[in-house]
């Protein structure tokens, strides 16, 4: 993952939960002494030279970690301030997440202990693409095509049901991703309600649901956004 330009100015950048404290200190190093705000799902940061970096955490909201703060709050000779060292332990302590991808003809479903894929199961269905001709054949060719759909769609959402449902007393959140529509048409499916009421953000933005895919997730739904602003 790399930056990119944020609305309303300055740019996103991903950090990885183990880089979070040493990102910080570095920040303050830029930019000087840093303030920190609690929001319900963000901890900004304001420097004294008036850089900002809004931080939004994963698996909001930010809750006290049961071990006490990462560390000691220390990072190179650096002390953190509290509300920053607690997002570096809420976000480095190790969850058990089930995710699930779809898109048209394929998914995958997997849970992760932290960033370790303990259990998955990736598939696909043919789902063939849209047709040039009109009339007749064309509604036929529709009407296979929606068939089709149909079909991967509840392939996808048996496979969820078999590696994630069963795990659903372990999952300490639910994550996402492919194409929205497609997980809107899986929704419907009664048996994964439970998973559903678990959902957390972000919405996962992946390619074609394949092993190397899903093993990849954790890179995403485990970073911090840093929304970074600079004076």
């Amino acid at each position: 993952m790399t930056a990119r330009p944020a609305a309303g100015g300055g740019r996103w950048i991903p950090v990885a939960p183990e880089r979070l404290a040493g990102w910080i200190a570095r920040f303050a190093e830029r930019h000087g002494a840093v303030e920190a705000v609690v929001l319900p799902d963000v901890v900004r940061l304001d420097a004294a030279d008036g850089a900002v970096a809004e931080c939004h955490m994963p698996f909001p909201p930010l809750r006290p970690s049961p071990d006490g703060p990462a560390g000691d709050g220390h990072e190179d000779g650096f002390r953190l301030p509290p509300p920053a060292a607690a997002l570096v332990a809420h976000v480095c302590r190790e969850r058990t997440v089930g995710v699930l991808l779809a898109r048209l003809g394929g998914y995958a479903a997997g849970v992760f202990t932290g960033a370790r894929l303990v259990a998955g199961k990736v598939g696909s269905r043919q789902v063939h693409g849209r047709s040039a001709a009109g009339g007749w054949s064309q509604q036929r060719f529709a009407r296979r095509r929606d068939k089709q759909s149909a079909e991967a769609l509840r392939a996808a959402a048996d496979v969820a049901a078999r590696v994630l449902v069963p795990r659903i007393e372990e999952l300490d959140a639910v994550v996402l991703g492919g194409d929205r529509r497609s997980i809107d048409e899986i929704r419907r499916d009664r048996r994964l309600a439970p998973l559903f009421a678990l959902e957390t953000g972000p919405f996962l933005t992946v390619p074609d649901p394949r092993l190397a895919v899903l093993e990849a997730t954790p890179d995403q739904f485990r970073a911090v956004r840093i929304r970074l602003v600079d004076p």
